[in-house]
């Protein structure tokens, strides 16, 4: 026995005198960049007490968490710094997994409930809209983020989710300037040509894939295709989101994904 403490205490000794590595500072590598490149929004699906006891008791968090008090709040969960599990199984252009590379912002908000009239949709108090804003630019300047990047849950998972939503202000946002937004006028150039000529499924695809979202490759609109349209159409047509491949659809689109000189072309 006096044999083995004599060897725990040796060991104990060397561990305690392993020498700290000696760290130098004074060079910077220019090949980097911030782990941060996306926010993703979501709503809560619960009244506040409930999204409070899931968001740190469970398996899914958030870095912030948006209330839906009378005055509006942030609860900060996790650090930026750390890992936040809020996004699961994603994707947006050539990134996957995007709870490494993201900011997950949840807001409370009940979502929407199915009704004999069919499912109605819970609007964003302006209040929590006037809160999320300064956050979200704040977010953006920080990690130099683009415009692109700042995307709903449901454009990195269209295939399970919904959130947050055809309500969500985008276009706040984008007067903001926090997110790109479609030209009207340009849309509707583009509309008088696209109504007289739908185009077909690989077009769609094509055209949604280059804007970001994780696309069926299939050349027909099958389902997986119709919920990516209506992620697409619950950020910018939120009048009409039944996944419907239509003229309006497809301006906004091209809008999004063409240089304004390459569209003039086009047109010419």
């Amino acid at each position: 026995m006096k044999k083995i403490a004599l060897a725990l205490l040796v060991a104990l000794l060397s561990a305690c005198s392993t020498p700290a590595p000696h760290l130098d500072h004074s060079l910077t590598a220019r090949s980097q960049s911030p782990r941060v490149k996306f926010i993703v929004i979501h709503y809560t699906v619960s009244d506040l007490p409930r999204s409070i006891k899931i968001l740190t008791e469970q398996v899914v968090s958030s870095h912030y968490l948006l209330t839906d008090t009378d005055k509006p709040k942030f609860y900060v969960l996790v650090d930026e710094s750390r890992q936040a599990n809020h996004a699961g199984v994603s994707n947006w252009k050539t990134y996957t997994q995007l709870n490494v590379s993201s900011i997950g912002i949840e807001i409370v908000n009940p979502g929407y409930k199915d009704t004999p009239e069919g499912r109605l949709w819970y609007p964003f108090p302006q209040a929590q809209i006037d809160e999320l804003i300064p956050l979200l630019k704040d977010i953006q300047a920080r990690y130099n983020i683009a415009p692109e990047n700042i995307l709903g849950h449901n454009e990195i998972a269209p295939q399970r989710k919904q959130d947050p939503g055809p309500l969500f202000p985008w276009r706040q946002l984008a007067d903001a300037g926090l997110i790109v937004w479609p030209d009207a006028n340009r849309v509707a150039a583009q509309r008088l040509m696209f109504e007289s000529q739908v185009p077909d499924a690989v077009w769609f695809q094509k055209k949604l894939a280059q804007h970001g979202y994780a696309t069926p490759n299939t050349g027909i609109f099958d389902e997986a295709t119709r919920n990516v349209l209506i992620a697409f159409q619950m950020k910018y047509r939120n009048t009409l989101f039944d996944g419907t491949p239509d003229g309006e659809t497809a301006a906004l689109l091209e809008v999004l994904t063409t240089p304004p000189q390459r569209l003039q072309h086009l047109l010419l």
